[in-house]
C-alpha cells in the first residue's frame, strides 16, 4: 500500500477564481507546469468522462505529454482524476524520465473557502501499481513537494496578476 502525497497551498484568491483557473483551458497554459515551463499545446474535455491532454515543453527544450482522464467533479469543490504520461497522440506512456514510474496515478484536488481565500489540496497516488512503481513514487515524495510547490507558485503568481486593478 502506498503512502499518499499530499500538499497544500493557501491561495489569496477567491474559491471561485481558483475553480475557473483550475478548470478552464485559457487559464491552464498561464501555471499549469514546472517553473519555466510553456504549454504549447492542450485540449480540455471537462466533464466525467472527460480528460484534458496537454504538451509541456521544459526550459532545456524536452517535451512530454500527459492527460488527466475525469472520475468526479463537484464544482467549485472536488476533483478526481486519473492522470498518466502519454504519446501526442493520447496513448499512456511511463514517465519518460522515470520508467519504473506508476502508469496512473489517482488525484483528488479540493477548494476549500476560508473568507476570501482557498485552501487547494492535492492528494495522489499510484493507481494500480506494482510494488516496484509503489516504492518508487513513495521515495519521489520530496522531490514531488519540491515540483509541485513550484507549481502553485506560479498559480500564485498567475492569481494575483488576474486580481490586480488596471
Amino acid at each position: 500500500m502506498s503512502t499518499p502525497f499530499r500538499i497544500s497551498r493557501l491561495l489569496n484568491a477567491p474559491r471561485p477564481l481558483v475553480w475557473d483557473v483550475y478548470t478552464q483551458a485559457e487559464h491552464l497554459p498561464h501555471w499549469m507546469g514546472p517553473k519555466g515551463s510553456t504549454m504549447p499545446h492542450s485540449t480540455l474535455d471537462l466533464r466525467v468522462g472527460g480528460g484534458f491532454h496537454y504538451q509541456l515543453r521544459m526550459p532545456d527544450g524536452m517535451e512530454m505529454w500527459a492527460q488527466w482522464h475525469f472520475l468526479e467533479i463537484t464544482p467549485p469543490e472536488r476533483i478526481v482524476l486519473l492522470q498518466n504520461f502519454s504519446s501526442a497522440q493520447g496513448g499512456a506512456t511511463h514517465h519518460p524520465m522515470a520508467p519504473v514510474w506508476p502508469l496512473y496515478t489517482h488525484s483528488t484536488t479540493t477548494f476549500t473557502e476560508q473568507g476570501q481565500q482557498t485552501l487547494l489540496s492535492i492528494e495522489w497516488q499510484p493507481h494500480e501499481a506494482s510494488p516496484e512503481e509503489i516504492a518508487i513514487f513513495d521515495g519521489s515524495h520530496p522531490s514531488m513537494t519540491q515540483g509541485w510547490g513550484g507549481n502553485l507558485d506560479v498559480l500564485e503568481q498567475y492569481l494575483s496578476l488576474l486580481q490586480t486593478p488596471l
